[in-house]
């Protein structure tokens, strides 16, 4: 990349257990977004653990505001789910949905940003299912998914606490999703 600063790329998901098989498919995606030159940071674990989202209310925890601006600055974004009875997480959902504070915004919700999604579940099922949800909502909040999207099976791939998995072929196509959100931003002029 060459550019005047490096773009920014927001992971946001997992589950609330620290290390769970989405949050390390989710931080080798950013590795990928690192490779091609961006900054990565990522809100997780406790840091999604969020009040219910309300768009009556004005007040808002610090953990929200802090993912809010993380969101707000971000060039692009990669946000992981695990599959739960076949659909995306309650967790990840309700952060989601604190995109609706950005509504106003000179770049309102994720409006021209690349979104790599990933969703991991025991089955490919959940998987898909969770991806396809995924897709549809970053649709609704006006980002662009990125051309690549990582189903994973957990029932046959295992990822370690070094930024591998069982499967080579998925830490690649993981990476490929993280590269593409980054390329895109540069792409958009993001930087």
């Amino acid at each position: 990349m060459t550019s005047t600063r490096a773009i920014k790329v927001l992971g946001i998901g997992g589950s609330l257990r620290e290390g769970s098989q989405s949050e390390r498919a989710l931080r080798v995606a950013l590795a990928g977004a690192a490779e091609a030159g961006a900054h990565t940071t990522a809100i997780t674990a406790s840091g999604l653990d969020l009040p219910f989202f309300d768009a009556g209310v004005t007040d808002r925890s610090n953990k929200a505001i802090e993912l809010i601006e993380a969101i707000r600055e971000a060039d692009g974004l990669i946000i992981g789910s695990p599959g739960y009875h076949g659909a995306l997480s309650g967790l990840v959902k309700n952060a989601l949905d604190y995109a609706e504070d950005l509504r106003s915004d000179r770049r309102p919700y994720l409006e021209g940003r690349a979104v790599g999604l990933v969703a991991v579940a025991f089955g490919w099922q959940a998987a898909v299912g969770t991806l396809n949800q995924l897709r549809t909502i970053t649709h609704a909040l006006r980002g662009w998914p990125t051309p690549l999207g990582g189903a994973v099976n957990s029932a046959e791939v295992k990822f370690d606490d070094i930024g591998g998995a069982s499967e080579e072929k998925v830490v690649n196509t993981l990476r490929l999703i993280g590269r593409q959100v980054a390329e895109f931003a540069v792409a958009q002029g993001r930087v």
